[in-house]
């Protein structure tokens, strides 16, 4: 539960079911990977029809916040040696997300090791203190039900296919995305939906909402695929 109280967290959820939720990340290298570019990408999806956006890192979600009044999804992706988990992996990730308005934090929620040795429902107790909800970015079945059990509002497939167990398995995770919904949480189809059609399919299969990335906004992704097929293409 969340400081806010539940009326708060189910207002916020019922702003988000249906919908379209939109990713805004860029490449490490790129030149849209700063704040005001992330912010002015993020204004343009919403105007477009998106009715949350998802983004990384304090100073770009800061900047996402004062751009947009839909609700945030926010992480900060940080590698510490020794442990896999890099989306939001210890407190130290989850202040940071609150500092900057972002209504829930997304955090990895396999069951691998974490750098402050909290466990699942260590973490979402965490970000329930700071007042935010908590998305769990889950990769089987096992870690769903292990967050919604624990009081994560959210459940995302973002992490199937991404971990060494899951390698391989076809996204979008459609047979999880089932999962979530029958979890009780507010279910996310997040990772591989790469046109409208896995958009539909991902509702069908019982989603409350879905995430879109790559497909819409990594230009640097897309470029590369169209200019690799022209005859004076890059070629590696």
């Amino acid at each position: 539960m969340t400081s806010a109280g539940r009326p708060a967290a189910d207002l916020l959820l019922a702003r988000l079911r249906g919908g379209l939720i939109v990713s805004v990340q860029a490449e490490a290298g790129s030149p849209l990977n700063a704040p005001d570019e992330i912010a002015l990408i993020s204004r343009a999806v919403v105007a477009n029809g998106a009715v949350g956006v998802r983004a990384e890192g304090l100073a770009r979600l800061g900047a996402v916040r004062r751009a947009v009044t839909v609700p945030i999804i926010g992480i900060v992706k940080r590698a510490y040696p020794g442990f896999a988990p890099y989306i939001t992996p210890s407190d130290r990730e989850i202040a940071e997300v609150v500092a900057t308005g972002a209504e829930i934090v997304a955090f990895d929620a396999t069951s691998r090791a974490r750098p402050d040795h909290r466990d699942v429902a260590a973490v979402i107790a965490a970000i329930h203190a700071r007042g935010a909800l908590a998305m769990a970015d889950c990769a089987s079945a096992a870690n769903v039900r292990r967050a919604a059990d624990a009081g994560a509002e959210i459940v995302g497939t973002t992490l199937c296919g991404y971990t060494e167990e899951t390698d391989g398995t076809p996204l979008p995770a459609l047979e999880l995305v089932r999962v979530c919904a029958e979890s009780g949480a507010f279910a996310i189809c997040e990772g591989g939906i790469a046109s409208p059609g896995d958009v539909r399919a991902a509702f069908a299969a019982g989603a409350h909402a879905v995430v879109v990335g790559t497909a819409i906004t990594n230009i640097d992704v897309l470029v590369r695929r169209f200019s690799a097929a022209a005859p004076h293409g890059p070629h590696p």
